[in-house]
């Protein structure tokens, strides 16, 4: 288990991962219900255990819990994989399909974070979630983590459905990407 503890006037947070998980099992305890769910799910999708809660000033919006939820996964991930000797497959990606809703996702855990987004959801939100903190979310987790992505909404039949389909579509482009090879990650050596 990798864990991470962020505390700031805005948030506070206590995160513990691993991979794969299937003896720690998933606990999310945040204020914001969206935001869980989504988590809940992608985590499910990349076999992680994962354990989050955490709380902070969302009276004012959900952004700040959102973004720092972000930075603290992506630092546990990257604590993760560059702490283990275990050889990565490294790359993943998914085309996942939810009802009407499609997303893309390719993953690269190259050392050298960036998100890269394309797409929009048909509404601003979901319940009170603020959806264009979805890429908020993912260019945090990258920066931090040290991933690379790529994620597009190709279809979108409600907001629902495309945010669901871009977590569930992380989850398993990172479960394919973390998963142990016998084969080095790049021909230049360690990436991280």
């Amino acid at each position: 288990m990798y864990s991470i503890n962020r505390n700031t006037k805005e948030t506070r947070i206590s995160l513990s991962l691993s991979y794969p998980g299937q003896h720690e099992g998933i606990s999310i305890k945040l204020p914001c219900g969206f935001l869980a769910h989504m988590l809940e799910l992608m985590a499910h999708r990349a076999r992680l255990g994962l354990e989050i809660e955490a709380s902070g000033d969302t009276h004012v919006d959900a952004h700040h819990l959102t973004e720092d939820v972000g930075i603290v996964l992506g630092l546990a991930m990257k604590d993760m994989i560059s702490s283990e000797n275990t050889p990565r497959v490294r790359y993943g990606w998914c085309l996942l399909p939810m009802d009407g809703s499609l997303a893309r996702v390719a993953l690269d855990l190259s050392g050298r974070g960036g998100f890269y987004w394309e797409g929009s959801f048909p509404a601003d939100k979901c319940g009170d979630f603020d959806l264009e903190l979805v890429p908020e979310f993912f260019r945090a987790f990258c920066r931090e983590s040290r991933a690379t992505m790529h994620a597009a909404i190709l279809t979108a039949d409600n907001s629902h459905h495309a945010a669901e389909a871009v977590f569930k579509g992380a989850g398993l482009a990172l479960g394919m990407a973390l998963a142990p090879t016998d084969v080095a990650p790049s021909t230049k050596g360690e990436w991280i």
